[in-house]
């Protein structure tokens, strides 16, 4: 595992954000989902591509809060352009499990 300083995780920009629309990502490769994730008014709605067909469906993602990182620079995914990083864990099977608060906090706040 290579070590980095404070400085170095500092700079990653881990916000809080809200599902507010998630839909099948056709036309990816890989089974995925397009979602629109609200992080508040400072950062807006942002959109990502995220590969966690096989343990949610896109209605129950809906209102569900995230973690993401907002501060990459834009990725083109097909026809998409992801604008940021929804994190997650791969569980026992290979699948991604969402990072998520297990309480209710603000969008848009920071990874403390």
């Amino acid at each position: 595992m290579e070590l980095i300083g404070w400085d170095d995780f500092t700079r990653v920009e881990l916000r809080v954000g809200r599902i507010i629309d998630a839909r099948v990502f056709a036309e990816a490769r890989k089974p995925a989902y397009v979602l629109q994730v609200d992080f508040g008014a400072e950062i807006g709605v942002r959109k990502s591509s995220a590969q966690i067909t096989r343990l949610y469906r896109p209605e129950e993602l809906v209102g569900k809060l995230v973690v993401g990182v907002v501060n990459f620079p834009k990725k083109q995914i097909g026809p998409l352009m992801s604008e940021c990083l929804v994190t997650g864990f791969h569980d026992a099977n290979g699948d991604v499990a969402l990072c998520v608060p297990d309480q209710p906090v603000p969008l848009g706040a920071k990874l403390a």
